[in-house]
């Protein structure tokens, strides 16, 4: 049996964690790919609970830099990076729902090599950047081009070669008013670069907008806690995503179930807000779900809670608080 039986997803979802119809979104389908998380866009499918949807994503610069001898700083349109599909609607989403996630695949496509990494001028941890003003002169640009197979793994070089760990770097709702640009992660998801939002897991999204208007894109190979540089090993994929609507379920920040825990993510500068974001929700997660007073799960944490640096570079850090399945459950 899959632990997905017994998720949260498939006791309290629309379609108890069952698949229903399979779509795609191929990149004719999808047509412009989108630049911000907002309620404005015209859905590019309508889809019932259960759905399964096949989508053809780009990497984070739309494919614009294919060769080693590319300058970022001459290819990329800033702040027209990381390409969204979507957005989804799901039928019966209103505000105050929860929208489930769960990631059945994500695989490679296009040709080889066909993983980007890149040192893009002030951006990364640990440089000055438009937010952290220095008068040092950028480091020189640096393009990465790499081969990534699922079977092969990411071949860095001769003696290195990394494990293929795809996830979706960039997943999120709609936002109920405003437009917030697909760089930036909020309480809405956006672009948290979060490893464990990767297959076989779970994210829940607060629905702030009819019809939840699910966008995802800007999916990675692998990177590294933090994505120090920036830039993961960004790659072009179809990724499978199965939806699933849990009503009356608010939540007020993104959440994240795999068979092993439950995790919570909170996105804010400076980085220790972020955490404080990340633990606060699992403390009153623990209280409202798992019968837990919410001082005893403030003790509890403190002695066995874990927490992930998913990214340290974007216009928000976020971090993801995380516990045991065999504590709470």
């Amino acid at each position: 049996m899959s632990w997905l039986e017994t998720s949260i997803m498939a006791r309290k979802g629309v379609a108890k964690g069952v698949a229903g119809k399979t779509y795609q979104i191929t990149e004719a389908d999808q047509g412009a790919y989108h630049y911000v998380y907002g309620p404005y866009a015209k859905p590019v499918l309508r889809v019932d609970p259960g759905a399964v949807i096949a989508v053809e994503t780009h990497d984070a610069f739309e494919g614009k830099i294919k060769s080693e001898s590319d300058r970022p700083s001459e290819k990329l349109n800033f702040p027209y990076l990381n390409p969204q599909n979507g957005p989804i609607y799901v039928n019966g989403a209103e505000k105050g729902d929860c929208l489930a996630v769960y990631i059945k695949s994500i695989v490679p496509r296009g040709p080889q090599p066909a993983g980007t990494t890149c040192l893009i001028p002030e951006f990364g941890g640990l440089v000055g950047t438009g937010v952290t003003a220095m008068l040092n002169a950028a480091l020189p640009e640096r393009v990465r081009k790499v081969e990534v197979t699922p079977e092969g793994g990411i071949r860095w070089s001769d003696r290195i070669t990394l494990p293929y760990q795809p996830f979706i770097g960039t997943i999120g709702t709609s936002p109920e008013i405003e437009a917030i640009t697909s760089l930036q992660p909020d309480y809405h998801g956006g672009n948290m670069d979060l490893p464990d939002v990767g297959v076989d897991a779970v994210i829940y999204l607060p629905v702030n907008a009819a019809g939840a208007l699910l966008y995802l894109g800007d999916c990675h190979a692998t990177q590294g806690d933090g994505e120090l540089c920036g830039v993961a090993i960004e790659h072009p994929t179809v990724t499978t995503v199965q939806v699933d609507l849990l009503k009356g379920w608010t939540i007020h920040w993104p959440r994240l179930e795999t068979a092993n825990f439950f995790m919570t993510i909170g996105s804010a500068r400076p980085m220790e807000d972020a955490a404080r974001i990340a633990y606060r929700e699992l403390v009153r997660w623990m209280a409202s779900d798992f019968g837990f007073d919410e001082l005893d799960a403030y003790l509890l944490l403190t002695q066995c809670g874990r927490v992930r640096l998913a990214n340290m570079v974007d216009p928000k850090y976020t971090i993801g608080a995380s516990v045991s399945k065999t504590i709470v459950a």
